[in-house]
């Protein structure tokens, strides 16, 4: 058996499930919504404005809830502006066992637009916070809508980070070498909830039910990564279907339910750098 193959205790496949815990700056809005008609140009949209805010007001808690009382872990990368509004659920965050991950200051707040100084000053400033109102400090990162540099890993990993989800391009975690040493990528999702934002919640139980299907049975040594945004995938319409999803993943035995920080040390610990499709499959 190869080393792809082999999740810690022989489990045949991976589970990470990951949250979204994100706000805007003052006066800004998401760019997207779940309204059909669209506002003027330079019109303010206090609609979405207020949409945004479910995250913190309410949907966070549901889904820590959620996933107490399914006993799965999560990362929850949180704008560390979140902490600041609603530092009770950055608690709880931790105190229920899951992983609380680096997103920026704000989710406007994009580290492809900043300048070198601006992006490290941007992440230690958001490690800080987190830090201090979680009372443990993230060991790892996701960009805002992944808008990332060339630098942003090395400066990741000068930060102190072991790991981080800036990752578009494999299908489970590998190390990445920087000039300021070795950090592991390890992927997230390519389909959250923001893809039913005009649908049915339910495509998100077809979506997840088949891939983990195919995957359990024909990719042993695979990973496959949920992922809610807590100002969406928080509201009860979502939030059912991502019950069923939990449910029926734990049906199954051999499945390792992980968080992104156990996903990064195991591929620290690998002999390898990366293992691609066709080292665990073909060879």
């Amino acid at each position: 058996m190869n080393q792809a193959k082999n999740w810690p205790n022989g489990k045949r496949i991976a589970i990470a499930v990951t949250v979204m815990y994100e706000t805007w700056s003052e006066g800004k809005a998401p760019s997207y919504t779940v309204q059909a008609t669209g506002l003027k140009p330079g019109t303010i949209d206090h609609a979405g404005k207020a949409w945004s805010t479910y995250g913190t007001r309410n949907g966070i808690w549901r889904i820590i809830r959620n996933l107490d009382d399914n006993q799965v872990p999560a990362t929850f990368f949180t704008n560390a502006r979140c902490a600041e509004i609603a530092p009770e659920s950055v608690k709880q965050i931790v105190a229920s066992g899951h992983d609380l991950g680096g997103h920026n200051y704000t989710q406007d707040g994009l580290l492809t637009y900043m300048s070198d100084e601006e992006q490290q000053a941007t992440i230690s400033k958001s490690l800080d916070i987190l830090t201090s109102v979680g009372g443990k400090r993230p060991t790892g990162w996701l960009s805002s809508v992944l808008a990332f540099t060339p630098e942003t890993a090395g400066f990741l990993a000068k930060a102190g980070l072991k790991w981080h989800a800036d990752v578009t391009y494999t299908d489970v975690p590998h190390k990445v070498q920087t000039a300021s040493g070795i950090i592991a990528g390890v992927p997230n999702s390519d389909f959250t909830d923001s893809r039913v934002l005009r649908s049915s919640p339910n495509d998100l139980m077809d979506v997840y039910k088949n891939t983990f299907d195919y995957l359990y049975n024909n990719e042993p040594g695979s990973l496959l990564v949920v992922t809610l945004h807590a100002h969406f995938g928080g509201r009860p319409m979502i939030v059912s279907v991502f019950d069923q999803i939990l449910k029926y993943f734990k049906k199954h035995p051999d499945v390792w339910f992980a968080r992104h920080e156990e996903l990064g040390d195991w591929a620290l610990k690998q002999p390898v750098d990366e293992h691609n499709y066709q080292d665990r499959y073909f060879k």
